[in-house]
């Protein structure tokens, strides 16, 4: 569903931000990405998104070469991929029902079915009450939440996730850690970057970790006596 062959990334300046980096994850699987500030995280997630291009290697998403897939193609791709952000990214002038309607309005949906999905998104989310609401009205939590919606709203088959509980409490990471996991349950591909370590060893996930643009280490799910760090 995913996979990374030889990939490496540099930006200007001869910064790398990722070197020959080799993975594959699996349909309806679901893991973790860790490492330090500036491990290549962030990157790893944009290439999935085609919102960077590699310099080197190649990047497989649903069976698709995006090394060799013009740029002109990318919102082709990033509508079977669901991305969430730490920071949300809510239009505040939308309504939370608007904001998780807009990948379907985007797609040229017909409204019975916009209304009926992002209706049922809501309700997966434990938000289908607020959705009138509008976002600077609602928690760090609940943002994060609408975010999910939204992501989740076309029915993609991959779900990749950037530091989404990084501004939220303990408390509300784990809740929205096990929303993921009720997620990935249904079938979906999901890969979260996370800093909280002790949460995603708590998850008992596969864990791909990452330093210095390296990745050093694979840990399958389930296995404990590994640093994730």
């Amino acid at each position: 569903m995913i996979t990374f062959e030889h990939v490496s990334k540099r930006y200007p300046g001869g910064i790398s931000a990722l070197k020959d980096v080799n993975f594959e994850l699996a349909a309806g699987e679901m893991a973790f990405l860790t490492g330090h500030s500036g491990a290549g995280k962030s990157t790893l997630l944009r290439l999935v998104m085609m919102l960077e291009t590699s310099s080197g290697g190649q990047v497989f998403v649903n069976g698709q070469n995006l090394s060799k897939t013009p740029l002109s193609m990318a919102p082709k791709v990033r509508r079977r991929v669901g991305m969430i952000f730490q920071d949300h990214k809510l239009l505040r002038d939308k309504t939370v029902f608007d904001n998780v309607a807009l990948p379907l309005l985007i797609a040229g949906m017909r409204y019975v079915e916009i209304r009926k999905r992002v209706r049922a998104a809501l309700d997966k989310v434990g938000l289908l009450h607020k959705e009138r609401a509008w976002p600077p009205a609602l928690s760090g939590g609940e943002q994060q939440r609408v975010g999910i919606a939204r992501a989740i709203v076309s029915m993609p088959p991959i779900l990749i996730a950037d530091e989404p509980t990084g501004n939220l409490d303990p408390e509300l990471s784990r809740e929205l850690f096990a929303l993921f996991d009720e997620i990935n349950q249904q079938g979906v591909t999901v890969l979260i970057a996370s800093h909280d370590l002790a949460l995603v060893r708590a998850m008992s996930r596969r864990v791909l970790v990452l330093s210095g643009g390296n990745l050093v280490d694979d840990i399958p799910a389930g296995v404990t006596g590994r640093s994730a760090s």
